[in-house]
C-alpha cells in the first residue's frame, strides 16, 4: 500500500493496519497470544509487541504536545538519540515486562484512539506540509504520524506473522 499523502488516507490506513493487526491476534488463542516468539526477537511475544506500539503512540502524543506549543520535544525521548534507539526499545521491554497483555491492549487502544483524535484535527496541508511546525524539522507532521500509526501498526503485524511461521 503506498504511503499516505492525504489525511483521509492516513486515517484510512492507520485504522486499516491497526484492524488488520487486532483481527490477526484475535484469530489465535489466549494461549497462543501469550507463547514466546523464537530467539532473536527483542519483544519477547505479542504483549511486547502491543507494548512497544503503545509506547511510541504516547512519545509520538508527548512530541506533539510539546511541539505544537512552540517547544522543542526530547526526540526520540529524554536520554536517547535516533542512534540510540535499540537502547530505548529495550527499556520500553523492560517497562511492561510486568504489564498483562489484555492491559496492554487497552492501553494501545486508548493510545491509538488520542493520535487517531491528533490527525482528524488537522487538514492536508497541516499534515503534509515540510516544515511546517518548527519541531518537526525538515519532514511533516504526517510523517511522524505515519511512522507512529500505519507504519509501525505494519510492522507490528508482520513481526508477529513472521514470528508465529518461526521466523525470526
Amino acid at each position: 500500500m503506498p504511503r499516505p499523502k492525504t489525511k483521509v488516507d492516513l486515517i484510512e490506513q492507520s485504522q486499516n493496519n491497526y484492524k488488520k493487526l487486532f483481527d490477526y491476534i484475535n484469530a489465535f488463542t489466549q494461549q497462543e497470544q501469550m507463547a514466546e516468539f523464537p530467539v532473536g526477537t527483542l519483544n519477547r511475544n505479542i504483549r511486547d509487541v502491543l507494548a512497544h506500539l503503545h509506547h511510541w503512540n504516547l512519545m509520538m502524543i508527548q512530541w506533539y504536545t510539546v511541539g505544537m506549543k512552540g517547544d522543542r520535544p526530547a526526540m526520540p525521548s529524554i536520554g536517547y538519540t535516533w542512534k540510540t534507539l535499540p537502547d530505548l526499545n529495550r527499556k520500553i521491554q523492560e517497562m511492561y515486562n510486568d504489564t498483562d497483555l489484555d492491559e496492554v491492549k487497552i492501553k494501545l487502544k486508548h493510545s491509538f484512539e488520542r493520535l487517531q483524535v491528533i490527525i482528524a484535527g488537522h487538514s492536508d496541508e497541516e499534515l503534509f506540509t515540510k516544515k511546517r511546525y518548527k519541531w518537526t524539522g525538515s519532514t511533516s507532521l504526517g510523517a511522524y504520524l505515519i511512522s507512529t500509526t500505519s507504519s509501525h501498526y505494519d510492522w507490528a503485524y508482520k513481526l508477529i506473522k513472521r514470528t508465529k511461521k518461526g521466523k525470526s
